[in-house]
């Protein structure tokens, strides 16, 4: 009979099986796209997404543009991309933040350590937003109503009229002013976003390195819940 011929071998001698060179292809797939991603993280964030090129996010990805093409046909694509995955991080917190039956204290604890966490793995989202906001306000409105399944203007309205029931018993057992709800959830937000949006001014005038605000969103976490909730009559 006649000798069977061995299979191909690599230069090392070693001979990959058609499945492993799938997988090896897939995992480099899967390499360029989170390093596009992560590029375009990084120049959204320093430049804005009207002000962000494929170019410049090409170089910061080290890839060419042919390939950057490749993965994301323009620059809506793969901005679109990049808000999806950061804003469905954050928007996950929401539906604990307002189940039924959650305490004031509970909800503004929730919120706060809830978007804390979120947003320290995408600091750049609240800075993104804005900007997002400023260029496209109706577009932000388009990919939030797609990522949750809820128009935002129709949720609103129920989620500020839970924590207002919440805020009148509490102004009527205290005897206090009565407090608005839309106030009280703007405070919220602002002063948990603010850390990141202000992230340059705490670097500059503080020295923070990036374990030092580490380690301030640490301390926040802890202390700002009881904050906001001393300030509400």
């Amino acid at each position: 009979m006649p000798a069977s011929k061995s299979p191909k071998t690599s230069s090392k001698g070693v001979r990959k099986s058609a499945p492993s060179r799938r997988r090896a292809g897939h995992a480099e797939t899967d390499d360029t796209e989170t390093r596009i991603l992560d590029a375009a993280r990084r120049v959204f964030t320093a430049k804005g997404t009207a002000g962000a090129r494929m170019q410049d996010i090409a170089r910061e990805a080290g890839v060419n543009q042919a390939l950057l093409h490749y993965y994301f046909r323009n620059k809506a694509a793969l901005s679109e991309r990049v808000f999806i995955e950061a804003a469905s991080r954050l928007l996950g917190v929401l539906p604990e933040v307002f189940r039924p039956g959650a305490s004031l204290e509970e909800m503004v604890t929730t919120f706060v350590q809830g978007y804390l966490d979120a947003v320290r793995q995408t600091p750049f989202l609240p800075g993104y937003v804005l900007a997002e906001m400023h260029q496209d306000p109706a577009r932000v409105k388009t990919l939030l109503t797609r990522i949750s399944g809820h128009d935002p203007q129709a949720v609103l309205p129920t989620a500020i009229a839970q924590v207002q029931t919440l805020l009148d018993a509490r102004a009527e057992a205290s005897g206090r002013p009565r407090v608005h709800a839309e106030q009280v959830l703007f405070n919220v937000l602002a002063l948990s976003a603010f850390p990141f949006v202000a992230r340059p001014i705490l670097s500059g005038l503080y020295g923070q390195d990036a374990a030092a605000f580490e380690r301030f969103l640490d301390t926040r976490r802890r202390e700002l819940p009881a904050f906001i909730l001393n300030a509400i009559p």
